[in-house]
């Protein structure tokens, strides 16, 4: 079993930038995916982007198409996010699959803690 840690939460204005850092330790070989999910108070949690570590391929929600960019470097996964909104206010959190898993936060086989990301007009 694997344990991931984000980092690189914080406070912004609108329209800036943060770059959120998902580092994977443990038995990750079989890690097929990494997803980057938030939830905000009162909100269900939703995936935001995902990336297949193997192929690098990714996949963005449309709410942050555009805006947000995941890549993958080592044993890391970063989360770009840039023209933040206040809407994209939430505790974000890293997750890994073994199997190619999407944007709904089921088939994820373990979570990081989270990170908070508090965007203010």
């Amino acid at each position: 079993q694997g344990q991931l840690m984000e980092s690189g939460g914080g406070s912004v204005q609108a329209g800036g930038s943060l770059r959120l850092s998902c580092a994977a330790s443990g038995n990750t070989g079989n890690i097929n995916a990494v997803g980057w999910f938030r939830q905000a108070p009162g909100r269900e949690r939703e995936g935001v982007a995902r990336i297949y570590t193997r192929t690098d391929t990714t996949s963005y929600a449309g709410s942050v198409k555009g805006r947000f960019t995941i890549s993958q470097a080592k044993n890391t996964v970063y989360l770009q996010m840039d023209t933040l909104k206040p809407e994209d206010t939430a505790t974000y959190y890293c997750a890994a699959s073994n199997v190619y898993a999407d944007l709904q936060p089921v088939n994820w086989d373990y979570w990081g803690q989270g990170t908070q990301v508090i965007v203010s007009d």
